[in-house]
């Protein structure tokens, strides 16, 4: 198979589920920053050519593909905070900033496509867990494209605030130059103090006694 394609979605409409909804999230690795998901309503005869998974492609692809989606689609984006990331746990926390995408749709949907191998638990509209969604269903490539630029420019904002930890370009994933310079400038309000690295460094600080 060269991509993803419409097919889960044409399997639902013919059961009469209109309204299907491809889903993702994007920042469950990161150190830092927010998790952000989108769910994404595809208008069946007007498919942006292209689509996919949201690494397999460059930034400027990313964006151009988006202006298409944003011209026949409907796009919600949302997301879950740091603060509920290390209250809740990372996987709580992107099912609950899918669970917000799926619910900020001007219409809910009658059916959605989640990509993973779980279903947000607080979820009350039937749906299909799709493992690898990203790679088979457009609907999911076109949210985890929606995701994935609308997490990198909230990123970008914060490299501007938080200087020196390279967010611009690591979107606070833990790379070394990350790492580093979380031991040299220390732990900002962004960082998940959940996570192993932040939490090291919190302890060795004083800042964490367990």
């Amino acid at each position: 198979m060269d991509g993803p394609d419409f097919i889960l979605e044409l399997d639902l409409i013919a059961q009469g589920r209109l309204r299907v909804a491809g889903v993702d999230e994007v920042g469950r690795g990161p150190l830092a920053g927010p998790v952000t998901a989108a769910a994404v309503v595809l208008d069946p005869d007007c498919i942006p050519e292209g689509l996919n998974d949201s690494k397999r492609l460059s930034a400027k692809r990313r964006a151009e593909l988006l202006k298409e989606l944003s011209a026949c689609a409907e796009i919600s984006v949302a997301h879950a905070s740091v603060e509920e990331i290390d209250e809740i746990n990372i996987l709580r926390a992107s099912h609950l900033a899918m669970e917000r995408a799926i619910a900020g749709l001007c219409i809910p949907p009658d059916h959605v496509l989640i990509d993973g191998n779980m279903i947000p638990r607080g979820l009350r509209i039937p749906a299909l867990a799709v493992v690898k969604g990203d790679a088979r269903s457009v609907s999911i490539s076109a949210a985890s494209i929606a995701a994935k630029i609308a997490r990198d420019a909230i990123m970008r904002d914060l490299a501007q605030q938080f200087p020196g930890y390279g967010w611009d370009s690591n979107a606070g994933y833990p790379s070394k130059s990350h790492i580093s310079a979380l031991q040299c400038l220390g732990v900002t309000p962004h960082h998940r103090r959940s996570f192993r690295p932040v939490h090291n460094i919190l302890c060795k600080d004083g800042f964490v006694t367990s």
